[in-house]
């Protein structure tokens, strides 16, 4: 994507690195790439040109996206069936030898 100055020429916007390496993405930037907080954002390099784009979908972009439709297991509950059931498992092959 390029942004073009209202006379045609490529727009420049600077911005400057903190001492820990952070830079901050300019409101129109953002907008452009349709980034919101906590988005990801790719910097491809070709040769000596870096240019940002939104990070492909993946996982961890997903995590905490969905809403659950019913309330949180109970772990310790499903904890203890499991091993109620590996009991009886353990059991049943034992008893067979």
């Amino acid at each position: 994507m390029t942004i073009l100055n209202e006379n045609g020429s490529m727009k420049e916007i600077s911005t400057t690195i903190t001492q820990r390496g952070q830079v901050t993405i300019p409101a129109e930037v953002r907008r452009l790439l349709g980034a919101k907080p906590r988005d990801r954002i790719v910097f491809r390099i070709d040769g000596t040109s870096v240019s940002l784009v939104p990070a492909p979908f993946s996982l961890e972009s997903a995590y905490g996206s969905v809403t659950p439709q019913q309330k949180p297991e109970n772990f310790e509950e499903i904890s203890r069936i499991a091993r109620e059931d590996k009991v009886a498992r353990i059991s049943s092959t034992t008893r067979r030898s």
